[in-house]
């Protein structure tokens, strides 16, 4: 008999960024493991003064061959209920939280909680942040409701499983990194890239790719760019691509002041899974220039299309970018990642890196990762 999962967390027709294709495409994975597999997912995120961006939700077509659920208000408690007695009723055999955000703590306790009636069901977390970017009062105590529901963890970087145990100290956990997000579709020439975005192929294109907010240091690639190391690179220009989770305007003057309009290719709308080949493979190097971060599934789009990285030293991405293998680990200093885009460009070790990453990201499979979750998940006590 099959074994049974049920995912809590994003999906759609929730945009949910990286979250969302993450818990889609790790349902996938569980399916090809023989599993059946159901994610239950939000009608209500967040409420709008938490969600800065446009729309919550997508316009793309559904993921086939997933059953999706949709059932959770993050701020209706009724609907806590009802998520967590339709989840206690099927006994899956695992269930797979995703924890990012101390607001959705009492939501997903509450429904963990109510799961573990059935003293049947193993329930996981992956706690993608256990102290969030952008802290608040009450942090703290969300999060230990909600961790305190669960059997046991998974982190994608050691940063946030340092964290973790300072919280459960007892619980099993793993760290698992985070694996490839292969599903964007096979790569293509920069040559077709560019042609689908309007760009001009005759120039050289930095990325930088995701929801804009203040952790994620655009505005220090912003100076990297007038840095006189890189402004000597007169054939290169950086796409910013990715919507606005914050104040658009300080980004505007910065770019006003620093004279970069005619070096920069701003798409700062939500770019939706269809189009994200078409920005990777139009790059030459993806930079990701965050002031503090635990993981970034950018990482990991980055790894499936071979494109090489500047990543600066905060977090867990310098535990998945090896310097000078795979790409560049930096401080997070506008001089220090002009420096790495220069040496790129002017040491001609490009295909060098790329053929790097190609034998590099083996390690980063989707079937790896579910097989080491079911370990963890035998370990633990129900």
């Amino acid at each position: 008999m099959a074994r049974r999962v049920i995912i809590v967390g994003p999906a759609h027709p929730l945009r949910g960024g990286g979250m969302a294709t993450f818990n889609e495409r790790m349902a996938y994975a569980f399916q090809e493991a023989g599993c059946e597999v159901e994610i239950v997912t939000f009608r209500l995120q967040y409420p709008s003064f938490l969600f800065p961006g446009k729309s919550q939700f997508t316009t793309e077509p559904a993921p086939d061959g997933l059953r999706i659920k949709v059932l959770i208000n993050s701020i209706n408690p009724v609907s806590w209920w009802r998520a967590g007695q339709y989840i206690k009723k099927q006994k899956p055999d695992l269930v797979v939280f995703r924890y990012w955000l101390p607001f959705m703590g009492p939501a997903l306790g509450t429904i963990a909680r109510l799961i573990r009636r059935n003293k049947y069901s193993r329930i996981l977390a992956i706690t993608d942040n256990v102290v969030p970017h952008e802290k608040r009062p009450g942090d703290e105590p969300l999060t230990r409701y909600f961790l305190s529901s669960c059997h046991g963890f998974v982190t994608l970087s050691r940063a946030v499983q340092q964290d973790l145990e300072r919280f459960e100290p007892q619980k099993p956990n793993a760290y698992l990194p985070h694996p490839l997000y292969d599903n964007f579709g096979e790569a293509e020439t920069k040559e077709a890239a560019c042609a689908a975005l309007g760009l001009d192929p005759k120039y050289n294109y930095l990325l930088f790719f995701g929801f804009i907010r203040a952790y994620k240091g655009l505005d220090l690639l912003l100076q990297a760019m007038a840095d006189p190391q890189v402004q000597e690179l007169h054939n290169l220009k950086l796409v910013v691509a990715g919507e606005f989770y914050e104040e658009a305007a300080p980004y505007h003057q910065l770019i006003e002041q620093l004279q970069l309009q005619d070096r920069l290719i701003l798409r700062t709308d939500f770019i939706p899974n269809a189009e994200v080949r078409h920005y990777f493979c139009a790059a030459d190097l993806v930079v990701q220039p965050y002031r503090h971060a635990t993981q970034s599934g950018v990482t990991q789009v980055a790894y499936h299309f071979d494109k090489p990285m500047v990543v600066t030293r905060v977090g867990g991405l310098s535990e998945l970018v090896p310097h000078g293998e795979v790409g560049y680990v930096v401080e997070p200093q506008p001089q220090a990642i002009a420096a790495a885009i220069h040496h790129f460009y002017s040491s001609g070790q490009a295909t060098i890196l790329a053929g790097n990453i190609s034998k590099y990201k083996k390690r980063f499979s989707w079937s790896r990762f579910v097989q080491a979750v079911w370990e963890l998940a035998e370990r633990v006590k129900v």
